[in-house]
């Protein structure tokens, strides 16, 4: 086997090595099958390709055009010509599987299920990480910066898996790297062999030599992956965290259900501000209802209840089959008036939930599928990937119309309770807390200070819904919503959840879908700009009870709409069954209400898309742009780091010359050094087995070198000759400067992209790793005290550490 084909089956090795930190983000692990199998056929012909030769340009784009086809082959094949030949119409359908992997990403937790689309995005990606690494290991023969997508694929699947054994994937990861770094240190000693070096030699020159051209390839590789490895584990403690604003996409990595019997925190919410958006407002759901209510029926997708000052989400709870029926709602008393209704929901073929929306609260639910129940939120939600797509359920609930009596004399609730839910952090900027007083200032009770809350958001506070506003980022996004003043649903609910919740009233936030639009027959229907998020608010007695501060969205329910909510009902209010026998066909109220008919129920028709236009959200803190900004300076730096490594090697080198001869020729050394590898950057390697004048002549022959440029190569090596075998070496003048102008020479004479190669990518940095391994192997020598001693009282290691080639 020759050393490339091997150098490419390592390149393969380490891409499938790295790409195991992708396994526990998915349920199966059968994808890692096949992505093993199309990187091998890549690289396979990669190596075919660079036989026949192919230029290295073709060789990538052959290996990119037979990578597409097997992708092709796998997941388009009814739309390619003999199943592997892409048309438009594969493409557009490897477009779609992408859309639909993408949408999944943002909607499953992790594990999530192994669906088509996660498939093609993982097994793709493989591939696209793997084409990368071969190019740069193989075709182009830089092993090094092969690292950087190996290190960015091990990024991604460390990021999004939270926990776990992130310690075996790294070390997985890390083990292909070195691999890779191995092989291609065996491939270049055996093209060029060993570089020249001073290092410490055994008596006669041949057993330590021999030792040396055994072992080097090892040491050398090991401690380039050594400083590799060390940049990668310590520059991701240097990148600050990207905090989530009020939606907090960054955490948002799914809708549905965890593994187990937990929830994972997951945040729904992440694709909310995009169905508001959408140009066409696609039906998601219909239904129809059999009972009788005063009141529009939302239908709840999930309860967010785990505030941490950036954003809301679930909390991590335990779930269980779903009982027949549900329990009873918590907090809900006899006396206050219910009516029960059974709501028959249609999904469409098109929007895959992962979780059940419902009327709230839920008595019992009726639907096929491989569902569990949360009990605190009273959510139901898909197990193993289970989702809404085509899915009929029927849902009995119950239509809950407290008084406002009842609710202004709700008593206390729980301590448990009162603790979960009134809980804000302490990175809770205090103009939220402060606000909340001020606007709730008079207030008799939790109920009307809830009541006045909600009336400044959606009536007299002077806000203006906005779809088009962004959701903000970090602690500081609320405080700025409050003073600009502009946002949509996900920005009032969230605020006034987490106001009340300082006030010391029970907070949390839904996520779900106003109640449509009337269709004929008395169904309803419900599309994508129906998304809502909406604040619920505890009262002992009552439950959690929905409240709408959202301006022009959905409708105030009739219950916060009492001017004298403390007043006592009189007789004939006491709560009785409402008259009315046929389901409500009240649609959501239309975004160009007025607030005070809003406020009134006066509002009529069907919604439409909000289209003002919103400003931005205020600058982030000064210490995340801070953070920002080393981060993103450090992201920068990485592919600096080869060619300021070899500035500073050259600095080092072409300093002043000191005074003592042997220093001298130290120095003369250490400018001979550079002199290679300057050539060495422009293609010609050094050669250990030539003399230096002989390598001179190498050096302008295959450089075309002359005048000037030519007689400087020659200058200095005479000077390394007199250096190594004059009796006494004497200081040579002017050879820094022979140095300086070969290296201009070199860069005059090479094309556009040899000099660019050397700037950016040099390749004598390699000696670095011959300097590290010959310096370790000396102190071995010298500390065990088996180095034979020369004239002068020097060791053989000293004298050669005074008169040999200095690396870097």
């Amino acid at each position: 086997m020759s050393g490339r084909t091997r150098l490419a089956l390592c390149a393969a090795a380490a891409t499938l090595l790295a790409s195991c930190a992708l396994l526990p983000l998915v349920e199966r692990s059968t994808w890692i099958l096949q992505a093993a199998a199309l990187v091998l056929i890549q690289t396979t012909v990669g190596a075919l390709a660079r036989r026949a030769p192919l230029p290295r340009p073709a060789t990538t784009a052959v290996q990119a055009l037979v990578s597409l086809m097997l992708l092709t082959l796998f997941f388009a094949g009814a739309q390619a010509v003999a199943g592997v030949i892409p048309t438009p119409a594969a493409l557009g359908e490897l477009g779609s599987l992408l859309q639909a992997g993408s949408d999944d990403i943002s909607r499953y937790s992790i594990p999530a299920p192994l669906t088509e689309g996660i498939r093609l995005m993982l097994v793709g990606g493989v591939l696209v990480v793997g084409l990368v690494v071969d190019t740069l290991a193989v075709t182009y023969r830089s092993a090094a910066p092969a690292g950087l997508p190996l290190l960015a694929l091990y990024s991604v699947a460390a990021g999004l898996s939270e926990g776990g054994a992130g310690w075996l994937w790294f070390l997985l990861a890390a083990a292909g790297y070195l691999l890779l770094l191995l092989a291609e240190g065996r491939d270049r000693l055996a093209q060029w062999g060993r570089v020249f070096s001073g290092g410490p030699r055994g008596p006669g020159g041949s057993p330590a030599a021999a030792e040396s051209t055994a072992i080097a390839p090892v040491r050398t590789g090991r401690r380039i992956g050594m400083v590799a490895l060390g940049v990668a584990l310590v520059v991701p403690l240097a990148l600050p965290g990207l905090d989530g604003g009020l939606v907090d996409p960054a955490r948002g990595k799914g809708e549905g259900p965890g593994s187990g019997g937990t929830i994972s925190a997951v945040n729904p919410v992440v694709s909310l501000q995009n169905n508001l958006n959408q140009d066409e407002d696609r039906e998601v759901l219909t239904y129809r209802t059999d009972g009788a209510q005063s009141q529009p029926l939302y239908l709840r997708i999930v309860a967010l209840d785990d505030f941490d000052g950036k954003s809301w989400k679930p909390a991590v709870r335990r779930i269980s089959d779903v009982p027949s029926p549900l329990p009873a709602p918590v907090g809900l008393a006899a006396g206050v008036r219910s009516t029960e209704l059974n709501t028959r929901i249609t999904a469409s073929g098109s929007y895959a939930q992962g979780w059940l929306p419902m009327p709230y609260p839920a008595t019992n639910v009726r639907i096929d599928g491989d569902w569990r129940f949360e009990p605190v939120g009273r959510t139901v939600l898909g197990d193993g990937g289970q989702t809404t797509r085509g899915k009929e359920y029927l849902v009995s609930s119950l239509a809950v119309e407290p008084t406002p009596y009842q609710l202004a004399q709700a008593p206390a609730p729980s301590p448990g309770l009162a603790e979960e839910f009134t809980e804000v952090p302490d990175s809770l900027p205090p103009i939220v807390a402060r606000t909340a007083r001020e606007v709730t200032r008079g207030a008799a009770d939790d109920y009307e200070a809830a009541v006045k809350l909600q009336d400044w958001f959606a009536v007299n506070g002077g806000f203006t819904y906005d779809t088009s506003v962004q959701a903000g980022s970090g602690t500081q996004a609320i405080a700025r919503f409050l003073k600009d003043k502009e946002g949509f649903c996900v920005h009032f609910s969230f605020s006034m959840a987490a106001m009340a919740r300082t006030l010391g009233i029970p907070a949390r936030v839904a996520v779900g879908f106003t109640p449509g639009s009337p269709q004929s027959g008395g169904a309803m229907s419900v599309g994508l700009r129906d998304a809502h998020a909406w604040p619920e608010l505890y009262f002992e007695g009552v439950g959690w009870t929905r409240f709408e501060p959202t301006p022009s969205r959905g409708s105030i329910p009739e219950y916060a709409q009492s001017q004298t909510p403390g007043s006592p009902p009189q007789p004939d209010e006491e709560p009785a069954p409402s008259a009315s026998e046929e389901p409500s066909a009240a649609p959501s109220a239309p975004e160009s209400c007025p607030p005070d008919q809003r406020k009134a129920g006066t509002c009529s028709g069907v919604p439409e898309a909000s289209t003002g236009s919103g400003g931005g959200s205020g600058p982030s803190a000064l210490p995340e742009i801070l953070l920002l900004g080393i981060g993103g300076l450090l992201l920068l730096g990485l592919p600096l780091t080869p060619m300021l490594w070899r500035r500073r090697t050259r600095a080092r080198r072409l300093g002043p010359a000191r005074s003592s001869p042997v220093l001298a020729g130290a120095g003369t050394l250490r400018v001979w050094d550079e002199v290679q590898d300057s050539a060495w950057d422009y293609g010609i390697p050094p050669d250990a087995s030539l003399t230096p004048r002989r390598a001179a002549e190498r050096i302008v022959r295959g450089m075309h070198l002359e005048g000037e440029a030519a007689g400087a190569v020659s200058r200095v090596a005479a000077a390394v000759e007199q250096t190594l075998y004059a009796p006494s070496p004497e200081p040579v003048p002017g050879l820094t400067e022979d140095a300086r102008r070969l290296g201009a020479a070199l860069g005059a004479s090479a094309g556009r992209g040899a000099r660019l190669r050397a700037l950016l990518l040099p390749r004598s940095n390699a000696r670095l790793g011959h300097a590290l391994a010959d310096h370790w192997r000396g102190l071995r020598f010298r500390t065990s005290g088996i180095l034979p001693r020369r004239p002068g009282g020097r060791t053989a290691g000293a004298a050669a550490k005074a008169t040999g080639s200095e690396g870097g």
